[in-house]
């Protein structure tokens, strides 16, 4: 389970060490193996183990195809997918062209989302996380499935 942030420096060739208290999980859980795609409704990258990944293909991949926000979001997630491997010095490459989607130059943040992890340009992701604490102290009425949980 991944959580937390970490702050991490992209190198010029665009990788991206991954940080000690993930780099065992990911080994033992996936031997290394993870996906990386592009997130639909944000200025970011999702970063799955493998299996994590084989199963949302799966229920992507049995969306009906002739609908058309079905077909929009196989070509976004499973035409940006992309296969990764952590190297020998817990290091993955982040494609030029997902970097490019997602804004990433030197600095990035990794937050942690349980099964996976979004990759986030710094500047993006402090500016998000503003915009959302904004929006929710706007008086908003929290969906019902939000009001029962107790933090």
């Amino acid at each position: 389970m991944f959580r937390g942030i970490n702050t991490i420096n992209l190198d010029a060739k665009g990788r991206m060490a991954m940080p000690a208290r993930y780099r065992e999980q990911l080994i033992s859980h996936c031997g290394g193996h993870l996906v990386v795609t592009i997130d639909t409704n944000n200025r970011c990258l999702l970063l799955y183990p493998l299996q994590e990944w084989e199963h949302i293909e799966r229920q992507i991949e049995s969306l009906p195809s002739f609908d058309p926000m079905s077909q929009k979001v196989k070509h976004l997630l499973i035409g940006h997918a992309n296969d990764l491997e952590l190297d020998g010095s817990g290091r993955i490459l982040l494609p030029q062209e997902l970097r490019f989607h997602a804004q990433l130059e030197k600095h990035v943040c990794l937050i942690g989302q349980g099964k996976k992890l979004e990759i986030w340009s710094q500047d993006n992701w402090a500016g998000q996380r503003d915009q959302w604490l904004t929006e929710s102290s706007d008086g908003e009425e929290l969906p019902e499935k939000l009001q029962s949980l107790s933090l």
